[in-house]
């Protein structure tokens, strides 16, 4: 289980977007100019294009689906949206990457317009091949209730960097 100085419990990505779980699988998550560590922060302008995602694992026979979610949307004191989906993913053969998956909703960049929005990537191991299906919206997206339909059971890695507007300053305050 994550502990308490654990960047995903401090963030309050556990809470507010996953149960608590524990890390089975390694994710890297990389833009050009740089790759995510849980709370880093990046503008808009970094994050135009959807990014390399590897994922670990020792078997290829073994498929994963990425979300992509802004549980902050449209605005961390307001998030009426949450959670926004900005990207999924699956089918993803374990020790590949998201560039091997089916991409079931195209990425769409994060353009946050007010406060510091947490961007979260999180990855489910899947039962089998073509059992993960793309939802009707973006807007209000639940990724726990996601997991549970598609029987995904918990997450096995997760990610998340902090985005805010490119002229905006200072970091999120807990």
């Amino acid at each position: 289980m994550p502990r308490p100085r654990d960047p995903l419990v401090i963030g309050r990505v556990i809470g507010d977007v996953l149960d608590p779980f524990n890390k089975s699988i390694t994710i890297t998550v990389a833009y050009p100019s740089r790759s995510i560590t849980s709370g880093c922060e990046l503008k808009p302008s970094a994050v135009v294009d959807h990014p390399r995602v590897e994922i670990g694992g020792d078997d290829m026979r073994t498929f994963y689906t990425l979300v992509m979610v802004d549980p902050d949307a449209p605005s961390p004191s307001d998030p009426s949206l949450r959670e926004y989906l900005h990207w999924l993913v699956t089918d993803i053969p374990g020790t590949t990457g998201a560039a091997y998956g089916q991409e079931v909703v195209p990425y769409e960049a994060p353009r946050p317009t007010m406060g510091i929005h947490r961007i979260v990537y999180v990855l489910f191991r899947q039962h089998s091949r073509q059992t993960v299906y793309a939802p009707g919206w973006r807007q209000n997206f639940n990724t726990r209730d996601f997991a549970e339909i598609h029987s995904l059971g918990p997450p096995v890695a997760a990610v998340y960097f902090n985005c805010q507007r490119e002229n905006g300053s200072g970091g999120r305050r807990y």
